[in-house]
């Protein structure tokens, strides 16, 4: 239709959709901060919204006071392998001396040194039973130091085991919480999308169209991006079968529209001549003629063969001649091009006259 319109109704169109396309924009974004606003109407969840509190708390306590155990038994255990390995040390040095000592009396033989090998032979048994205990007070700190770590994985198990209960609970409700976001977003979008569709259908051609067109564009981005990525999969169900319900509606609705649009073009072709080019609008013909087509069937037609006056498919009168000069012109044309003489209301073909002479 471009090619129809006055050069400065063409820059003015241009102008008009560039406030459309800003008018959108603004929707866009004034839309877009609402619908990202939506979420927060639903409070933030967490795991330990889903825990029986005291029994978690009970059992981090429990790993807290089990860490510490731990703690202070690797530290007790250290001294008393410390501790340990001295009363060995003693009880070694204590018993080559002895040895060193016993090796002596056996030599010399003398019985006056019998109370000292009783003496000896004491300390070396202290030592001995030092060194015994010494390695009970490690057994101990390593009992005490397993039974600690035994106690915090059966806790750590105890609790996971609840914290993975309670994910699952927290996945379920954050497929609830999404199921009803989207479900505000629907509420805000669908009725955005039925009032664009009326204003397509009725007011797209109206005074204020480049509203009426930002308006329509910002109902498709709200719908098509603010409101299908979110919609909730299900393993991919939903989004399948929303699309193929959506597909069959769309489709039968263009199928439908298709067969309305062909049963009026058959029915308009039944009508006379000069009706059907009265009720074809000046620029809708002259845009159809641009593009090489029949503005009553629309079906191509070679314009430029001088014999074709009507269309071959639908009989519609494409050229005549102008009632002054004769000159062959337009039959959608208000004036002649030749003698600018104003087309009126002549019904069908004119013919040149010929002349008598």
């Amino acid at each position: 239709m471009s090619k129809s319109l006055r050069l400065s109704e063409k820059w003015f169109r241009r102008g008009l959709w560039l406030v459309a396309l800003v008018f959108a924009g603004f929707l866009i974004g004034l839309g877009g901060t609402v619908v990202g606003d939506l979420p927060k109407v639903e409070r933030q969840l967490e795991v330990d919204d889903f825990l029986d509190r005291p029994a978690a708390d009970r059992l981090r306590e429990g790993i807290k006071g089990s860490q510490r155990a731990a703690t202070e038994a690797r530290s007790a255990l250290e001294q008393a392998r410390l501790k340990h390995r001295v009363a060995q040390s003693d009880t070694h040095s204590a018993r080559e001396t002895f040895n060193n000592w016993l090796a002596t009396r056996r030599a010399t033989q003398l019985s006056d040194q019998d109370p000292e090998l009783v003496t000896r032979t004491k300390a070396l048994d202290g030592l001995r039973q030092a060194e015994r205990d010494a390695q009970a007070k490690v057994e101990q700190q390593e009992q005490l130091a397993l039974n600690a770590r035994q106690a915090r994985a059966q806790a750590q198990r105890q609790l996971q085991e609840m914290e993975r209960a309670a994910q699952d609970k927290l996945n379920a409700e954050y497929r609830r919480v999404e199921l009803r976001v989207f479900l505000y977003r629907l509420a805000l979008t669908l009725p955005l999308l039925v009032a664009a569709g009326w204003l397509f259908k009725t007011k797209r051609h109206a005074t204020y169209w480049p509203f009426v067109w930002g308006f329509i564009f910002f109902a498709l981005f709200a719908f098509f991006v603010e409101l299908v990525p979110y919609l909730p999969s299900y393993g991919g169900y939903v989004r399948y079968i929303v699309g193929i319900v959506i597909t069959v509606l769309v489709g039968r609705q263009a199928i439908v529209s298709l067969n309305r649009y062909l049963e009026r073009q058959k029915a308009a072709e039944q009508l006379p001549d000069a009706q059907r080019r009265v009720e074809l609008s000046y620029d809708t013909a002259l845009a159809r003629l641009a593009k090489g087509v029949c503005p009553g069937c629309e079906r191509p037609v070679d314009l430029k063969n001088e014999k074709n006056d009507f269309c071959p498919h639908c009989g519609i009168g494409l050229f005549d001649h102008c009632s002054r000069c004769n000159s062959r012109k337009g039959a959608f044309q208000k004036f002649c091009h030749a003698c600018g003489a104003g087309a009126g209301a002549v019904p069908g073909l004119t013919r040149p006259v010929p002349d008598p002479a």
